[in-house]
């Protein structure tokens, strides 16, 4: 009888192995948008969601600026892609996915008009 157990432990390892690096950033992203999302970030910033595009590989972010972050030309004084850029390349969390080829996008809107985006940038491979 164990012999069986062993061997369905097995093949339910191998399945779960079978999962692909696109499957896994699909239900990573969804299951972390369920569980966190809206999430505030810090004073200015909220996520709103994290989403995978299957078709282009990309990890999107979608955030929504408030406060003094929340108008023209605010990401631009701190350079906010130059962080971003450093953040993506210096993620370990982010590793596998780079080693791969994803690209990732951020896209910034605003809270006071929120069919307004402050920025929207996507970060490929040479990027990072």
């Amino acid at each position: 009888m164990k012999k069986y157990g062993i061997i369905a432990m097995i093949l339910f390892i191998c399945a779960a192995c079978q999962e692909s690096l696109e499957d896994r950033c699909e239900r990573e992203s969804k299951e972390y948008t369920r569980k966190y999302c809206p999430e505030k970030m810090d004073n200015n910033s909220i996520l709103d969601s994290l989403v995978f595009e299957r078709p282009t590989r990309t990890i999107h972010y979608y955030f929504t600026l408030t406060g003094f972050a929340d108008q023209d030309g605010a990401l631009e004084k701190v350079d906010a892609e130059g962080v971003l850029r450093n953040e993506v390349k210096n993620s370990t969390a982010l590793r596998t996915y780079k080693e791969n080829k994803f690209r990732v996008a951020y896209t910034y809107r605003s809270q006071k008009n929120p069919d307004k985006i402050l920025m929207d940038i996507v970060f490929t491979d040479k990027d990072y």
